[in-house]
């Protein structure tokens, strides 16, 4: 199935989260979201469509890169995990392998943004992932608006994963990620980047945090399942804006 972009729906988020939408026909021009507002969250599909099995290509990955350098995702047929960091667009495949993703590649779901952090903490401890929820909770100035992340450091101990390549008809993301392989890393190296996303936004993005990792070797990655850091540095980025590409089928 080939889809278009149909519809922007802009979210404005103050004190508290306030949606207002409106609609226009094909694509955002190229760097047009960038230039007015590096507040604002750029994100392709919604969390509800892929969770149902919504895998197919809203925009290429050449259109979403002109609107952040940091964020994550996923490719057409829910081919592995997307990480983007420091204005490369990397793909994680489920054997593991990671490469740039090529400009042409379909996105069905994604989030980035111009990271500009407000927010740094530069010796951050914690031994799991739920001990960094708390840290990252007790950092947040309002749970009712969205953060972009950055983790750099050295990490003890990271699983992830990544899930392989779906055949229509798709199945829904939980069954999906029954044949995700999951990897392990040990004292390894490198960034993790992601959103916290407000509960008010439930469906448009994963509630809480959703985290990606890439070691400095760029050659091990995925979607973070749990996490120890130690010393690392975490930094939070405002981001009380944001835009999503909606997409309907063509006729």
């Amino acid at each position: 199935m080939v889809l278009e972009i149909k519809q922007v729906l802009l979210l404005v988020l103050g004190c508290a989260l306030v949606f207002g939408i409106g609609y226009i026909s094909g694509e955002i021009p190229s760097g047009s979201q960038s230039a007015l507002d590096r507040d604002l969250l750029y994100q392709v599909s919604t969390y509800t469509s892929l969770s149902g099995g919504g895998y197919y290509p809203v925009e290429p990955v050449g259109v979403l890169m002109r609107n952040g350098d940091l964020g994550l995702g996923t490719f057409t047929g829910l081919d592995g995990e997307m990480v983007v960091m420091e204005g490369t667009c990397y793909q994680v495949k489920s054997d593991g392998t990671v490469r740039p993703a090529d400009p042409s590649q379909g996105v069905p779901f994604a989030s980035v943004t111009f990271f500009s952090p407000d927010l740094s903490t530069p010796a951050v401890v914690a031994g799991n992932f739920t001990e960094l929820t708390w840290f990252l909770d007790s950092q947040l100035p309002s749970k009712d608006r969205f953060y972009a992340i950055r983790i750099a450091g050295t990490f003890p101990y990271i699983r992830a994963r990544s899930p392989p390549a779906q055949v229509e008809p798709y199945p829904p993301l939980a069954d999906a990620l029954k044949g995700q392989a999951v990897f392990e890393f040990r004292n390894i190296t490198g960034t993790a980047v992601g959103f916290y996303t407000p509960a008010s936004a439930e469906g448009l993005g994963f509630p809480g945090y959703h985290l990606h990792f890439l070691s400095d070797d760029r050659a091990r990655g995925g979607h973070v399942l749990d996490m120890a850091i130690d010393r690392s540095r975490v930094q939070l980025d405002d981001t009380p804006r944001a835009a999503v590409i909606l997409a309907t089928p063509k006729d």
